[in-house]
């Protein structure tokens, strides 16, 4: 057999030289062996988790509450917060791993594109981590629950270090980060009292001088400042002290660790996805290992473990990074970290070759995209990939997971290679992922990859697919550490008795509350415990959650950003040329477009000027026209303060005005969004069909 499989191996290699050109009949060929070499040597199929027809129990009564399979007391109304008594913190997890991984490789970084990565040991990490926060507390914080302390900061080992350094002292973790700006910088700030914040770099340095507030008092800064920044605190009455200047101040004073409680607040999150000042997410120590523990019942044999490395290259600042890295701690795993251009992320998984990656769906997008795109040019090529999709996705739906077939040699192997050519699961959150890239990138990755639903109120995860569920178009089941009921939305035509309706999630990991805004926490919360996300969803037959909806008009693009429609129409309005404007996005996709009905009079008046002829209906079909309106739109989209992911990337111009006679308005002269998405679906759809 391994004869044969030699023979097939070296035909098709000598076939990939042929591909696209007068060889294309070789290649087939070769293509027509490893077939048959397929259905001589395919493996077995791995067992799935659980009964995939049947993978959520729901608890007696009227409310219909799905909990996990996975957690034998969750049908009693309990939820797991920890998978061991001496690990219920991310103080005792991170030393769990310790002992798990024998003072294994902990943090990983690498000073340049062209050198290897370099590895610090836990006990080193343990050590610097307790010497930092040390080096916190001999700077005048006082320990505690009570204390908050910032970071700004790109993913890098010193983040960590200064994570752990914060638990050793029971410090309470506030990130920062750059889609915040630096007005919500500021409020978080002075709002959290924050006299410490650890930054970067130069650049991060004087984004947060701009508007320091009175309380900040001292930057740890990772990177080298100049002297005019020295000058530029000084001015300010901020101290500026480096990194491996804290650190030597602790390990000199060794102050004695104040291990935090599993109730402490260990995190602070801050979210941007509405209108006004971001909402501060308190997390507990048990919010976090509850949703850790979670994860790891739900991925089973597929968890981290000892001799895995994960990348690091999602934002630190978000609960998805932080729970993932936390969980590879815990067991032992390293993480290394990217070079911090995302541009060069290919790169660093060449140079790294992970195991484990957490992934959003852009990315994913982006490989699917770049394929396509690279085939389209050959006949030959586009009928291989259509014939090893066919071939691996038939392995799937079979419950077999491998990048050793013919087909992965022949079509997927570079594919693989580009992400290191070792990974063997991938978690997607953050935003819906097309069924069809999921499909796709499960055949050409040739790992375990599940995907997530969740919220920074859960601590991230709420449901998880299971291994062995291939079938896309769902996010799982609920995870051990919650669970779920959906709750009537009848403005919306949503039943909880149709299995539809507001996605409302109970548990361990849900969050203690907004930080000093108990408005708006009373109004996330209700007095029974559960967290209202204003997702919408529906149960599947088999117990799996489809997010389908949005309570509020508030979406996420494919990249994860919030998008708040209003928000952008009330810039857009401004422009002489607009008379009414609609903005649309779709989860799926990575940017928002826009009906717009022009102002009649203004639009004819500068047809006149322009001696462009023409009705109303006419000049809106003008490219010229379209052109005038949208850079008019943007202009005032930039002076109104969005966001490059805020403003339009096309529009249509309509002539005939949103009314209530033709059901787009309400009564009271606002727009009824789902019916003016439906009336112009054709539109929508040709737009984003430009765009891709």
């Amino acid at each position: 057999m391994k004869d044969l499989r030699k023979t097939i191996v070296d035909e098709l290699d000598g076939c990939l030289q042929y591909v696209g050109g007068t060889g294309g009949a070789l290649a087939l060929t070769g293509v027509a062996a490893a077939t048959a070499y397929y259905y001589a040597t395919r493996p077995i199929p791995e067992k799935p988790l659980v009964p995939l027809d049947n993978q959520c129990p729901i608890e007696d009564g009227p409310e219909q509450i799905h909990v996990s399979k996975f957690y034998k007391e969750a049908k009693d109304g309990k939820y797991i917060s920890c998978l061991a008594d001496d690990a219920r913190t991310l103080y005792q997890t991170f030393r769990k791993g310790v002992i798990a991984s024998n003072n294994g490789p902990c943090l990983g970084w690498r000073d340049n594109l062209q050198s290897p990565y370099q590895w610090m040991n836990f006990n080193e990490a343990l050590l610097r981590a307790k010497n930092f926060g040390s080096g916190l507390i001999a700077l005048g914080l006082r320990p505690g629950p009570s204390t908050f302390v910032g970071i700004y900061s790109q993913n890098r080992p010193e983040w960590i270090l200064f994570e752990q350094g914060c638990y050793c002292y029971s410090l309470v973790v506030v990130p920062l980060y750059d889609t915040l700006g630096p007005d919500a910088c500021a409020f978080i700030i002075d709002q959290t009292e924050i006299s410490v914040v650890v930054v970067e770099d130069d650049k991060k340095a004087n984004l947060l001088l701009d508007k320091a507030p009175k309380t900040l008092r001292k930057f740890v800064v990772i990177k080298e400042v100049r002297p005019a920044t020295l000058q530029r605190a000084k001015n300010r009455g901020i101290d500026i002290h480096t990194f491996d200047e804290v650190e030597k101040l602790g390990a000199s004073k060794s102050f004695p660790e104040v291990e935090p409680k599993p109730s402490d607040v260990c995190t602070v999150c801050y979210t941007s996805g509405t209108t006004g000042n971001p909402k501060g997410v308190m997390l507990s120590h048990m919010n976090v290992v509850s949703g850790v523990a979670g994860v790891f019942m739900q991925l089973g044999p597929h968890k981290p473990r000892v001799g895995d490395i994960m990348i690091s290259f999602l934002p630190l600042a978000h609960m998805l990074e932080r729970c993932c890295e936390n969980g590879v701690y815990y067991n032992g795993g390293a993480v290394g970290f990217y070079s911090g251009d995302i541009k060069e992320l290919t790169n660093d998984l060449k140079a790294l070759k992970p195991t484990l990656m957490p992934a959003v769906p852009r990315l994913l997008n982006r490989v699917y995209d770049k394929i396509y795109s690279e085939v389209a040019r050959s006949s030959v090529k586009k009928l291989l990939l259509r014939m090893a999709l066919n071939a691996k996705e038939a392995e799937i739906k079979r419950g077999i997971v491998r990048r050793t077939s013919m087909w992965d040699k022949l079509v997927f192997r570079k594919i693989q290679e580009g992400f290191g050519g070792r990974l063997r699961l991938m978690v997607v959150g953050s935003a819906p992922l097309s069924p069809t890239v999921l499909t796709f990138c499960r055949a050409a990755l040739g790992c375990l990859i599940c995907e997530g639903y969740g919220q920074t109120e859960c601590t991230a995860p709420i449901t998880l697919t299971v291994q062995g569920d291939f079938v896309p178009g769902h996010v799982g089941p609920p995870v051990s550490c919650n669970s779920i009921k959906l709750v009537d939305v009848p403005e919306m035509e949503y039943y909880a008795s149709q299995q539809q309706g507001e996605i409302c999630v109970k548990g361990a990991n849900v969050f203690i509350g907004y930080y000093k805004d108990p408005v708006r926490t009373a109004e996330t919360i209700d007095e029974d415990g559960w967290h209202h996300t204003g997702d919408i969803g529906q149960w599947l037959p088999n117990g799996t959650l489809k997010v389908i909806d949005r309570m509020k008009h508030i979406f996420k693009l494919s990249q994860g950003e919030y998008i708040v429609p209003e928000k952008i129409e009330n810039a857009y309005i401004r422009s002489q040329y607009v008379e009414q404007v609609f903005v649309h996005g779709e989860s799926l996709k990575s940017c928002v477009v826009a009906i717009v009905v022009p102002d009649v009079e203004v639009i004819k008046h500068w047809a006149v000027e322009n001696n462009i002829p023409g009705t109303l209906s006419v000049l809106c079909s003008n490219p010229d026209v379209k052109q005038l309106i949208l850079n008019d739109m943007l202009a005032w989209g930039k002076e109104y303060g969005l966001k490059s992911f805020e403003q339009v990337k096309d529009i249509y111009l309509h002539p005939d005005p949103f009314s209530v006679q033709n059901g787009l308005l309400t009564p009271t002269f606002k727009s009824r969004r789902p019916q003016i998405k439906n009336y112009f679906a054709p539109q929508l759809e040709d737009m984003y069909k430009h765009l891709d």
